[in-house]
């Protein structure tokens, strides 16, 4: 299989391996480290991981449009993934929870500036064949270490007697070992001097339809999706203790990594458009199965069920775009999309906060699957109507 990926998608994949696992080693255990070792209030924890985001958000597309301008990927490549190992250290030398909300914006600008350009670099080394299949590959090795970072944080927490802030100086390890991946072995394609400036333009109108049906679609799908922080608190209540929970987030990951490659050949095979339509379908089974279950049991069935989900949406839905915008312009339109998909994502958890607080915790659930039916009905009388 491996030798049918390039090499520039093959070593930017072990990037996001060992970002990954970095990544999902600290994740975890920021809010406890905030809440009982600095002894910040829960309402910081969402006051500092709403930050966060929205500076994700924003920057995907800015670092997006400014690498179109400039036709350069993989600087921007490098400072993203250099900003968010650097925050692993900075969150291990905090001592108040403002330094730990510097070290997130850290973070955060690092995944913002990063991704629309990393995703225009895998573009360049796509062809028309194999876009689901590069993509799905990508997103598998994310997942990866996804489902290691989890189990290496349980191992040297234990290891060392839960000190929660030395977890946080060994994450910089694979984070680093990622960064020189990417600086010693990516190698940019260079880009033909036509001699004109380069002019790019957010033009709605101008896009095809079928791009700006998808784009609807998935802002609206967005409004649902809600932060996975919610499933896990479901599972919370549900009665399972703090690791097992883990473990049902391992699996997630796991299935995510298993299903993710095979998503983006069927993508190559069927079309992008079906396999996220089965992605929608698959996130609103699990919502709504979340909603009304009452044993425990079920969680360790539905969380690998959902990171299928993820599979046949995440990698599916960047071939998908990437088949309607110019490479030269990739960066921007990646960026947007990111953007739009965060800024939705942000509303989807005020709301599902809502719900949970006001009228009890499957609702939150409810609304979700409500809107991913609603975005596949929708996507479904498109293509009906593109067939008219």
């Amino acid at each position: 299989m491996f030798k049918k990926i390039p090499k520039n998608v093959f070593v930017l994949g072990l990037v996001s391996f060992f970002n990954d696992t970095a990544s999902e080693m600290v994740y975890p255990i920021i809010p406890i480290f905030l809440t009982s070792v600095l002894g910040a209030p829960i309402s910081i924890v969402g006051l500092i991981e709403g930050i966060a985001e929205a500076t994700a958000s924003v920057m995907k597309f800015v670092s997006g449009y400014i690498s179109d301008k400039a036709q350069k990927r993989k600087i921007f490549v490098i400072g993203g993934y250099g900003l968010g190992s650097i925050s692993k250290l900075l969150i291990g030398f905090a001592y108040s929870w403002p330094f730990v909300l510097f070290a997130r914006f850290i973070d955060r600008l690092g995944k913002g500036v990063r991704t629309a350009a990393r995703d225009s670099l895998l573009l360049q080394n796509t062809t028309s064949q194999n876009k689901g299949y590069i993509f799905g590959f990508h997103r598998a090795m994310d997942s990866a270490g996804a489902v290691l970072g989890p189990l290496l944080a349980i191992l040297l927490l234990t290891y060392f007697n839960e000190n929660i802030r030395t977890i946080f100086f060994l994450a910089f390890i694979p984070s680093f070992i990622g960064v020189l991946l990417l600086i010693i072995f990516v190698r940019e394609k260079r880009q033909e001097k036509t001699g004109e400036k380069i002019k790019i333009k957010l033009r709605w109108r101008g896009l095809n339809s079928k791009f700006q049906l998808f784009f609807i679609i998935s802002m609206i799908f967005a409004l649902g999706n809600s932060s996975d922080a919610f499933l896990i608190l479901r599972s919370k209540q549900l009665g399972l203790t703090t690791v097992l929970v883990v473990l049902t987030y391992v699996l997630y990951n796991l299935s995510q990594t298993i299903f993710s490659t095979p998503g983006g050949r069927l993508a190559d095979k069927i079309g992008a458009r079906k396999v996220f339509a089965f992605g929608l379908i698959v996130f609103a089974f699990v919502y709504f199965v979340f909603g009304i279950i009452n044993n425990p049991l079920w969680v360790w069935i539905v969380f690998p069920v959902y990171g299928i989900y993820i599979a046949f949406t995440d990698g599916v839905s960047r071939a998908y775009i990437s088949e309607f915008v110019e490479q030269r312009e990739s960066g921007t339109y990646f960026g947007v999309y990111q953007m739009g998909i965060a800024l939705c994502g942000f509303f989807a958890s005020f709301i599902g906060g809502i719900l949970w607080t006001s009228f009890g915790p499957q609702w939150t659930f409810f609304f979700g699957a409500i809107m991913a039916i609603l975005a596949l009905i929708i996507l479904i009388y498109g293509k009906i109507f593109s067939e008219i």
